[in-house]
């Protein structure tokens, strides 16, 4: 690497070679036993944590990374160490860290907005202290004030709002009195999931204003291994819904992707630090971590959730109900047109791996069909290890579509931005055998797999 090295023992260096662009900074990537001595060692983690997130690492080897320096921090309630204690609060708390903003991603800092819902900027008096008033900047919507017909239909405005860069990009004036700017978000590892793209716009941030970007890394829950989905094809499928070309589920940790956002996509390099994990491995799902689970977000309630998710998104581009307003968002799926009964008993009837389909109805408290009884399925999914859940989102929208032709819809220009490609919707309307759309995806995720390598911590 050129430029600013970093030394490090224990694990081995995810970037070699130089940065491809002049401009490029070092990417300095802290892994596990670099750095001096601890200091304020962290207190033990709770019984039965077998990782150790990037938060608690930071805390008992790397503060010496801020030392003198003032700190701003993405995060949502997901940025808690393995007892809960929010990030947040274990840096107010600490007198070697000089927390002076914060800045919320989608649903916000405390993780109260609803999807597509716009979040506003505000000063935060959790503690009623005047130190510890801190002003939130809203990293989802901060330049876009909603219309009153916005607030109307959520999911309108949802897929309106996400395909576009606007109100997503920190402004100057929002990091003109930090020094540093770190991030501790849990992510799905699903490439259309926001904080993906809050992560790299704030690191392009970073590195426009002189401002140093730490990572504090955290499991990918679905685990690291497995990939699925197109690569999407930059820049003409590029939005806030995937910036980059990676494939739908992704299968890297966030500092993972933050190293080759840095290296291979972003226009300026920032001076990036990632601090990796310890004792997580990629064959790991977030239930085998030891580390409790608390929500990414209001629609992904379990891991559950996030197992189907890397597929069943794709439903948000339909006029189907992913069951938002549901107590199993993404895990029910339907429309009051369809009969649950003749639904499921087709799509067992495929035989997919890993997965049953129940008959299921149910009615929207908000979102699509809010108020109106829906019929469809419920997704069971019994072997997670063979579950292939982009392979199946698939299969459920060419049987909805055939079964119902009169009345399902895509939502193009969004199914597209989640796909990250148009192809699979052409496909599908095309009438394509869905094992000739996943062989003709399988040429990018080899070619991904490849160059993912050169990023990976563990």
């Amino acid at each position: 690497m050129s430029g600013r090295s970093c030394s490090c023992r224990g694990k081995k260096a995810a970037h070699r070679g130089a940065v491809p662009t002049a401009v490029g900074l070092a990417i300095c990537l802290v892994l596990v036993g670099c750095g001096g001595p601890s200091r304020n060692a962290h207190p033990q983690a709770a019984a039965g944590v077998k990782v150790k997130p990037g938060v608690e690492v930071f805390l008992e080897k790397h503060l010496d990374l801020v030392k003198g320096k003032r700190v701003g921090i993405i995060t949502n309630p997901t940025g808690t160490d393995s007892l809960l204690r929010t990030t947040i609060d274990l840096f107010l708390g600490n007198p070697a860290v000089k927390l002076v903003a914060l800045y919320g991603p989608e649903h916000g800092v405390r993780g109260d907005a609803q999807a597509g819902q716009y979040v506003p900027f505000y000063i935060d008096r959790k503690y009623g202290l005047p130190e510890y008033n801190l002003p939130v900047f809203s990293l989802y919507g901060q330049s876009m004030k909603p219309e009153a017909g916005m607030l109307k239909n959520i999911d309108e405005f949802m897929r309106s709002f996400d395909t576009q860069e606007t109100g997503k990009v920190p402004e100057a004036a929002m990091v003109e009195g930090i020094d540093v700017m770190m991030f501790d978000i849990q992510d799905v590892g699903t490439r259309v999931y926001t904080y993906v793209a809050t992560m790299a716009y704030a690191m392009q941030a970073a590195a426009e204003n002189g401002i140093e970007f730490i990572v504090l890394d955290r499991p990918n829950p679905v685990n690291g291994a497995d990939m699925e989905g197109p690569i999407l094809e930059y820049p003409e499928f590029s939005s806030f819904l995937g910036l980059f070309p990676i494939p739908e589920r992704h299968g890297m940790t966030m500092g993972e992707l933050a190293g080759m956002f840095n290296d291979k996509f972003l226009a300026r390099k920032a001076r990036l630090t990632v601090i990796p994990m310890e004792g997580w491995r990629r064959e790991m799902w977030f239930d085998q971590t030891g580390l409790p689970w608390v929500i990414p977000s209001p629609n992904m309630p379990t891991l559950d959730t996030a197992t189907v998710y890397p597929g069943l998104v794709a439903i948000e581009g339909t006029n189907l109900s992913e069951g938002r307003g549901t107590t199993k968002p993404f895990e029910l799926f339907g429309a009051p047109w369809i009969d649950g009964y003749e639904l499921a008993k087709t799509l067992n009837g495929l035989g997919l791996p890993g997965v049953r389909f129940r008959e299921a109805w149910f009615t929207p408290s908000f979102s699509k069909f809010q108020g109106l009884l829906c019929g469809g399925c419920q997704v069971h999914v019994i072997d997670r290890a063979a579950f292939q859940p982009f392979a199946t989102a698939l299969h459920v929208i060419k049987t909805v579509r055939d079964a119902y032709p009169e009345k399902f819809e895509f939502h193009p220009d969004y199914f597209d931005k989640v796909m990250g490609t148009a192809s699979v919707r052409l496909a599908l309307e095309a009438g394509t055998d869905i094992g000739t759309i996943l062989d003709g995806i399988k040429p990018g995720l080899e070619a991904f797999a490849a160059l993912r390598k050169a990023y990976l911590l563990y």
